[in-house]
């Protein structure tokens, strides 16, 4: 997945790093201090997670 199709509500499967393997939902796109994206993505258990 490119930067460019993250949206908001679309699906994501982390490929690398600390949540590797998690999926989930996008609620919320950022883009930080430093320049990096960052996602918080909701898994289907209710549990949220930030990552790159």
């Amino acid at each position: 997945m490119k930067e460019n199709e993250l949206n908001n509500g679309g699906f994501c499967k982390v490929i690398g790093g600390t949540h590797k393997g998690k999926f989930g939902y996008i609620q919320d796109k950022n883009i930080s201090k430093t320049g990096h994206v960052t996602i918080t993505v909701l898994q289907d258990n209710g549990i949220r997670f930030k990552t790159l």
